[in-house]
């Protein structure tokens, strides 16, 4: 998988903050602390795999023109149209 400039800062800024508190937690899991240690990395895997994968900007982007912009270019073409047409008229 190829990542851009954005995508690929995107990533860095999430390992910024998920290394630290992985880290904290291999720490917690060493100490004997199991369930706060699997929490913590639970929890630091999630932090670089949720933003990367499910909350792709291209992803949102798509999904916002596909869904929101024809519907409401839809009802407006329609609106327009229906406001061109001249009445019927009745003779």
């Amino acid at each position: 998988m190829r990542l851009g400039i954005i995508e690929l800062l995107s990533l860095l800024g999430s390992l910024i903050f998920a290394i630290p508190v992985g880290n904290f937690g291999v720490a917690q899991l060493l100490a004997g602390e199991t369930t706060m240690g699997l929490a913590l990395v639970a929890v630091a895997v999630a932090m670089v795999v949720i933003p990367h994968y499910f909350l792709d900007p291209r992803t949102i982007g798509k999904k916002l023109i596909a869904g929101v912009l024809p519907s409401r270019v839809r009802t407006d073409a329609s609106r327009a149209t229906d406001s061109q047409q001249p009445p019927d008229k009745d003779t």
